[in-house]
């Protein structure tokens, strides 16, 4: 019998799944065909059959699988355990165990400069015996035996401590480590089993036998999750500016503050700041009130005393999002109205409202020389420079950072993030490049987000409605914000 990882390598065998959840599998000449709920469910039922064979036939086989989501190579091996990409094969002898390797590195797509992860693997589980009649029975972990203590026998009377633990050190000599070090010093937490795609359908089609390690799209919107969700040092003020109205501005700020409601729990306010009237509260869901910006600035003074000022007194004034869990305060909807906001109220508001939110993403108007416009660039704490891919917002956007640097806000710019939104399914590949190169140069980062049918009618913003693509874009986006707060 052959360790896993040595002998022969079957390197025929590729399967096509279709989007409805049909599979053809081709094996040595020999096609398979096999028909699931979806092309998760499908591409785990054809590495099941798969590791059937290899556990048979008990050398390694490669596998290709073509799915809607991308092409995927994988390694079978004998005893069950399953690598992507050739990833090596940790060596291991006596009774076929089943032990992912150690998770490769893995770069993250949005912050260039984050550096790697690293997982470990997780706990090891025996295989049954070859006599049995099926290779995927549930198998359960190895329990590790307790260890008795080198400082005696079991149950000995514990030894008193010193009266004093730390012994006076001259002057000058390195300090000793203390909990804090200690705690510091904690591995990682293991990254789990796979969630979702392929990996997630064969760990529940083989209760858990085969438990391919999470694949690196799900490692990365892990990573992206968790940024999204790191612990902020104090509230945060997010402004999405470009001074050409159709840029995308109103959507990029509805699924930033959307993104991080759904994975921060709350908190988060989306605030249209256009001095007279803007579109983020026709693009939200309705209220059982109108009441916008300017109605709560006239009634600050009720949210301004400490001794009495709640969270909930602001339902009144700002729309909450549902599921989205955010917040949308609206501007100015009044036709007949003559009011406005200028720095002054803009800051009064923005002192307010940083008591009650953690995240603040600001839509701005489109005149870069208004007093609120340049009281939201003074309260950032982190730019979003938003264009679609057009000749006319990219010129828009790229003459909004020359002026910004002009006016002494490099560093802002250096740090900001770039949105290049497609406004159709097909764009021109010419144009993206150079626009990534040019704003490439001049902020942190440039991410691109899909066409979205369901966001083109400007209506009411619906998460559920969007594709997943669009929604892992726009979390992509989120986790490069945070990165920077």
């Amino acid at each position: 019998m052959s360790e896993p990882g040595s002998g022969p390598v079957d390197t025929v065998a590729r399967a096509v799944v279709g989007p409805g959840g049909d599979a053809e599998l081709v094996v040595d000449g020999v096609v398979y065909r096999f028909s699931a709920a979806d092309p998760a469910e499908a591409a785990g039922i054809v590495t099941e059959f798969m590791a059937r064979r290899a556990s048979d036939q008990d050398y390694p086989l490669n596998l290709q699988i073509d799915d809607p989501d991308g092409e995927w190579l994988l390694t079978i091996h004998p005893d069950g355990t399953v690598h992507e990409s050739g990833a090596p094969v940790p060596e291991r002898r006596g009774r076929r165990r089943l032990v992912e390797p150690d998770q490769a590195e893995v770069d993250e797509p949005w912050r260039s400069d984050l550096g790697r992860q690293h997982e470990p693997a997780p706990a090891a589980f025996e295989l049954p015996d070859p006599g049995v009649a099926s290779p995927f029975s549930p198998v359960h972990p190895v329990v590790p035996q307790p260890k008795v203590s080198a400082a005696g026998p079991a149950g000995a009377a514990p030894v008193p401590l010193p009266a004093v633990l730390t012994p006076a050190r001259p002057s000058g000599q390195r300090a000793l480590p203390t909990l804090d070090d200690l705690l510091a010093a904690r591995p990682e937490a293991p990254a789990g089993p796979a969630e979702r795609g392929w990996q997630r359908s064969v760990r529940r089609l083989t209760g858990g036998l085969i438990a391919p390690r999470p694949s690196r799209a799900e490692l990365q919107r892990r990573a992206a999750i968790a940024s999204v969700q790191r612990t902020l040092d104090g509230p945060k003020t997010v402004v999405v500016l470009n001074p050409k109205g159709g840029a995308h501005k109103t959507t990029a700020t509805l699924m930033i503050a959307a993104t991080f409601g759904i994975h921060r729990g709350g908190y988060t306010l989306a605030w249209d700041n256009n001095e007279t009237r803007g579109t983020l509260g026709w693009r939200s869901a309705r209220a059982r009130h109108a009441n916008t910006a300017v109605n709560l600035l006239a009634d600050l003074d009720r949210l301004t005393d400490l001794r009495s000022a709640r969270v909930g007194d602001l339902d009144n004034y700002v729309r909450a999002q549902g599921s989205a869990q955010f917040d949308v305060l609206a501007s100015d909807e009044d036709a007949a109205s003559a009011a406005s906001i200028d720095a002054d109220a803009f800051s009064a508001l923005h002192r307010t409202l940083a008591r009650f939110y953690r995240v603040m993403v600001i839509d701005t108007g489109n005149n870069m020389r208004a007093s609120n416009w340049q009281a939201a660039l003074a309260a950032a704490d982190q730019l979003v420079i938003v264009s679609t891919i057009r000749e006319d917002t990219a010129q828009s956007a790229a003459w909004a950072i020359d002026a910004l640097r002009a006016t002494g806000h490099e560093d802002a710019v250096r740090r900001a993030v770039t949105v290049l939104s497609a406004p159709a399914i097909d764009v021109d590949p010419d144009l993206r490049g150079r626009l990534h190169a040019h704003f490439g140069q001049l902020t942190r980062v440039v991410l691109d987000v899909p066409h979205d049918p369901a966001l083109v009618a400007g209506g009411p913003l619906i998460i559920d409605d969007l594709a997943g693509s669009t929604r892992e874009a726009w979390l992509a986006v989120s986790a490069a914000v945070a990165a920077g707060l």
